[in-house]
């Protein structure tokens, strides 16, 4: 059984939509939100996932089969999946054999992840993209549980994967920098996106934020998503 979030309705949030952010932005795709959450970011934007002193667990967090899931998301009849959480590599021994299965189908995927757990054999082989958002200082997180450098080193060398970072303030870039030569990531494979949960939000760091990329060879992306829709669950 796998923990999946739900939609304030009480629907499981599996939902089509657009990917809002990374460098697949725009690509329409089926959405499978996944619950718990390994850290505690205070800017976090799905603290419904796995903040159970402010949120209600069974409220929050539907248990679904494989075999659920997966007609859920055959419903849609679109072949691009992300999984996102919540952290979905906590749940990866789960996750292996829906994977597969619909991979079979051909199925293509994404997982959006904080990149503190390795992925395992069977996930390496079925997901094509790995959006891989390490915590900065600012999220709140002690260095110890956010930056785990086995993980990010395996993570660096997988050509799939892409590094997405948090931007709240002109500090983070600098630590991106630092990450950036710690684990040897060239600059395309690094994505500034700021944080913000308005238009607005996003329209005050933008500016600043495209020009850190430009001068470090970065790339921006913004949150589609936001933009459209606003901070609406299961957009």
């Amino acid at each position: 059984m796998l923990k999946v979030s739900r939609k304030p309705g009480g629907e499981p949030e599996i939902f089509h939509s657009i990917q809002g952010e990374g460098v697949s932005m725009g690509v329409p795709s089926v959405f499978l939100r996944l619950a718990t959450c390994n850290l505690a970011c205070h800017w976090c934007d799905t603290k419904y996932t796995w903040d159970w002193q402010n949120f209600d667990y069974q409220t929050e967090v539907v248990e679904l089969d494989s075999e659920e899931i997966q007609r859920r998301i055959r419903a849609f009849n679109c072949p691009h999946v992300v999984i996102t959480g919540g952290e979905p590599l906590l749940q990866q021994a789960g996750l292996e054999p829906l994977v597969e299965s619909l991979a079979a189908d051909g199925y293509t995927f994404e997982v959006e992840t904080n990149g503190t757990i390795a992925p395992l054999p069977g996930m390496l082989r079925h997901i094509g993209q790995w959006n891989v958002s390490p915590k900065l200082r600012t999220s709140g997180n002690t260095s110890e549980a956010r930056e785990i450098p086995l993980v990010l080193e395996t993570f660096a060398q997988l050509p799939k994967a892409y590094f997405k970072f948090v931007i709240t303030g002109e500090s983070d870039v600098d630590d991106v920098c630092t990450m950036r030569d710690k684990y040897n990531l060239s600059p395309d494979r690094v994505l500034l996106m700021p944080e913000g949960r308005t238009p607005d939000a996003l329209k005050n760091k933008s500016a600043w934020l495209s020009e850190a990329c430009v001068r470090h060879g970065f790339r921006f992306t913004t949150r589609l998503h936001i933009l459209l829709w606003g901070d609406e669950r299961g957009r």
